[in-house]
């Protein structure tokens, strides 16, 4: 009898006990948890034990994953309590986790905290692409000591969606790590960094009880704003919902979805044909948005099949930004796939809509996935479908090849235009500190993918190979923690022919033993063409370009931090000898902990500005720039901020010379007319932010910016575009927001 008494015992669930998310490490709460003591030095990546000792726990709980660390770190070493803006950390003490919920490689999530229990987070797609517009809701507190600090995690189940696992437990990729602010070192579980072209996919597998929750959380919000210059006043109220009843299934969606009212875009001059890429901080787009991010294209991150941006930019007839009324996201698996659809709809007589499903599919070594894309653009009479096809195989842990299928259909007004694109990126780890990478793009002359994507330039054709070499066994008295030397040489053309330029680059990035920074790049274009600056009115013979950049991080000691770099850009029509110097410098006074001052200062010379006047018209100009990036970071307790951000420019440009392109692409001098112009921009904003609750704030801004483009009336002088920016007053704001989130 007493044998039965004992086996039932044994055999009943244990009891599950709430954690207390207070940043003390409890011996007794954390009893039953996986310890991990083999952190190794990842920064610099030499993967030696950890020079600082490092303990850290995690294990599954019905609440969520739940992550402890105990730093040990005496007084000789300096701690780094400065406190800042979410997601926007420095070079402060602080730990990482980084989880894929799948295992699969595709998809993961980075959380921090830091010493000051400020917090970062973000999403990881396609290895180590981070993204870190998105926001997510979990617990997090830290605690100190004389000789060591600690610090705890609560991710909920529920922030993200996850395949459906047969059986009681799951797999999970799962890196944890520790950053020392004052010396920049970081120690990493398992031994990997995110600098490497493996990441996402060579976090530790282990496995974990499988839990579920289910949750609905509905964020209503009211925004009013006055405006000065018009003196009218509007109110607008939206919400956003997100429902996750199990692992399995996620449904986000919104009416009247926050355009952003109190995020701005910083100030941007650009001449060029190819548009300006900005992230996008509304709840909406960043929610589960990962799953989307296909990318395609040689600029890197910024170019996706998906740029949430394009939902509610300007309106296709001219009249201001698009009205978005609705839109729905869902996030999910079923029988071993995963799956997504997204839909937008603008409500106005311009409006557009916009759809896309998305489906992938993991398996030993490798996965798939399948996207189609479809806007509808009645005003233009447009449709814009896109298809693609996405494959990674990682045969070994040193093998990784992603490979990228796209097509386009544009139907305009009965016409029908088709075309396609494909990308590969071939990751070798070859050893000893040498990685080597082919990259190849092709995209056809009519492939169109900006309707919905970001794509910079079709009709191109692109191949680059680059080798590399860390260095980490560096002197102990060597100012330098480690290097990494990169050598790529590259060659561009289109699709009728032109060659635009073989290039090639090197460039070395050094860790600091004093936790800062520095880089630098020399590249080189050989002659070639440039089939994009007429705007299709021809091809222009190029002499060549040369780029050189260099800058220098000097991390916070006592009150000061610094940045600095220096830009030489030749990529006129004068030649190598004719570029651009830019000299840029912004130091960083910490008063103290809570509240910080920066002041940034850009000056920039450029004898040969080239640009499109129209036609087969190009002008040269020389012009100055000056552009000031100032600001207040004021962090008023734990649910408080005060945020001061001023952003001027002043640009002056004179006409030197200008040129018509023969029918042989040779730029020849011309006597048209060029008038000079000047360019002015302010962007002034003050905010005050309170936190009621994870994702539940109210904001209060005042917002004031303007723009100036000048032509004809010279001379023009910087100094008075300059100081003429602080005259500008375009637009006066004052904007309330108030937003809950209500959890259910």
């Amino acid at each position: 009898m007493r044998l039965l008494l004992l086996a039932a015992v044994v055999s009943m669930p244990l009891p599950t006990f709430a954690l207390d998310i207070d940043g003390k490490v409890d011996s007794t709460e954390w009893s039953s948890a996986q310890r991990i003591d083999d952190f190794r030095m990842t920064q610099p990546l030499t993967r030696e034990p950890s020079r600082h000792a490092t303990e850290a726990w995690y294990m599954a709980t019905a609440d969520g994953l739940a992550v402890a660390f105990r730093n040990r770190q005496p007084s000789v070493i300096p701690r780094t309590r400065q406190r800042f803006q979410r997601d926007d950390n420095g070079n402060v003490d602080r730990v990482n986790v980084y989880v894929d919920f799948d295992g699969d490689g595709r998809s993961g999530y980075n959380f921090m905290l830091a010493l000051s229990n400020g917090i970062g987070d973000g999403t990881i797609a396609n290895e180590n692409q981070f993204n870190n517009d998105w926001d997510g809701a979990w617990k997090h507190a830290v605690s100190e000591d004389d000789d060591s600090w600690s610090a705890e995690i609560l991710i909920p189940w529920h922030i993200a969606p996850m395949r459906s696992i047969d059986g009681d437990t799951r797999t999970i990729g799962l890196s944890l790590d520790r950053v020392v602010g004052d010396t920049g070192e970081r120690m990493t579980w398992p031994a990997i960094s995110y600098t490497e072209q493996r990441y996402l996919s060579a976090l530790q597998k282990v496995e974990v009880p499988q839990f579920s929750q289910s949750l609905l959380a509905v964020t209503p919000y009211v925004v009013g704003l006055y405006d000065n210059i018009d003196g009218r006043t509007e109110i607008d109220a939206g919400v956003d919902l997100f429902w996750k009843p199990n692992g399995q299934f996620q449904l986000s969606a919104t009416l009247n979805p926050d355009f952003g009212q109190v995020e701005s875009d910083g100030i941007v001059v650009n001449f060029s044909a190819i548009e300006t890429f900005f992230g996008d901080k509304r709840p909406f787009f960043t929610e589960n948005q990962g799953y989307f991010e296909v990318p395609f294209g040689s600029l890197g991150n910024a170019q996706q099949l998906i740029y949430t941006r394009r939902v509610g930019a300007p309106a296709d007839d001219g009249s201001g930004s698009g009205d978005v009324t609705a839109a729905a996201k869902i996030n999910g698996s079923v029988g071993g796939f995963g799956y997504g659809v997204f839909a937008a709809t603008e409500g106005d007589s311009a409006g557009r809509d916009f759809y896309a499903l998305r489906a992938t599919r993991g398996f030993e070594g490798q996965s798939i996935g399948a996207m189609v894309t479809r806007v509808n653009r009645p005003f233009l009479g447009r449709e814009a479908t896109v298809y693609s096809f996405d494959h990674q195989w990682a045969p070994n842990a040193r093998w990784n090849v992603r490979t990228n299928l796209v097509g386009s259909s544009i139907d305009q007004h009965g016409d029908t235009v088709r075309d396609t694109g494909a990308q590969v990126k071939i990751d070798h780890d070859i050893g000893d500190g040498w990685r080597q990478q082919l990259y190849m793009l092709h995209s056809g002359e009519d492939l169109q993918l900006n309707d919905f994507g970001f794509l910079d330039r079709n009709n191109f054709n692109y191949a680059r190979y680059e080798l590399s070499r860390r260095f980490t066994a560096l002197a102990g008295s060597s100012p330098y923690a480690s290097h990494q030397w990169r050598f790529a040489a590259s060659r561009r053309s289109n699709d009728d022919g032109v060659i635009i330029a073989n290039a090639f680059a090197v460039n070395r990035n050094s860790e600091r033993r004093d936790g800062g920074n520095q880089f630098f790049e020399i590249a080189a274009w050989m002659p070639g063409h440039d089939d994009l600056i007429t705007r299709g009115n021809g091809v222009v013979d190029h002499p060549g370009r040369l780029y050189a950049f260099a800058e220098r991080f000097f991390p916070k000691k006592e009150h000061w931090s610094l940045y600095g770099s220096v830009n030489y850009n030749a990529e006129g029509l004068g030649g190598i000898d004719r570029g651009a110097w830019t000299f840029y410098l912004e130091p960083n006074y910490a008063i103290n902990d809570n509240l910080s001052v920066f002041a940034g200062l850009e000056l920039q010379r450029n004898p040969d500005l080239t640009l499109w006047r129209g036609g087969d018209l190009l002008g040269t100009f020389g012009s100055d720039q000056v552009f000031l990036n100032a600001g207040i970071v004021w962090l008023i307790g734990s649910k408080q901020e005060l945020r001061v951000r001023l952003e001027a420019l002043g640009l002056d440009a004179e006409a030197k010379r200008a040129w018509r392109i023969s029918a042989d692409g040779k730029p020849v001098r011309s006597n048209d007319a060029l008038d000079d112009f000047a360019v002015r921009n302010l962007g002034f904003q003050v905010r005050y932010r309170y936190e009621f609750a994870p994702l539940s704030y109210l904001y209060v801004a005042y917002v004031r910016g303007g723009s100036l483009f000048d032509t004809g009336v010279g001379p023009y002088s910087v100094r008075d575009e300059f100081s003429g920016a602080f005259d500008l007053r375009d637009s006066e704001q004052l904007l309330v927001k108030l937003s809950y989130r209500f959890e259910i």
